[in-house]
């Protein structure tokens, strides 16, 4: 294995490690308290259940490596929307209130980059090729 195939496999883990400690939160929170506060920023309170299901699943998925590049696509979606409705009033680096979107800008070229251009061969996706072959 070269540098390239342990870093996306370390990307692709941790970005679901990420996602599915996001989708706990929500959980946490209370999912009728995430549908609440996104209806109270104009968006459409059901997407909080969406977003939870993508976050938890999706994380699983990733760290499986398990449709890659499908989960990477949606969440690289959610996180422009996720920055258009939410964070880019803030600025880049954020105000007073509430950080930037430099966070999500890191996390939609991450996923952008596993969408796009994966190759790890320790993921189900890779085995399923094989098999397949």
């Amino acid at each position: 294995m070269n540098k390239a195939v342990i870093v996306s496999v370390i990307m692709r883990v941790m970005m679901g490690i990420i996602f599915i400690v996001h989708g706990i939160t929500k959980l946490q929170m209370g999912l009728s308290n995430v549908d609440a506060w996104f209806s109270s920023m104009g968006i459409p309170g059901f997407l909080a259940y969406l977003v939870f299901a993508l976050e938890l699943a999706g994380g699983i998925m990733l760290i499986l490596g398990l449709f890659t590049r499908y989960v990477s696509a949606l969440f690289v979606i959610m996180l422009i929307g996720a920055t258009l409705t939410t964070k880019l009033s803030a600025g880049l680096l954020g105000n007073d209130q509430m950080p930037g979107f430099e966070l999500e800008i890191g996390f939609i070229l991450i996923s952008l980059y596993l969408a796009v251009a994966d190759k790890s061969p320790l993921s189900i996706d890779r085995f399923m090729k094989k098999r397949s072959a």
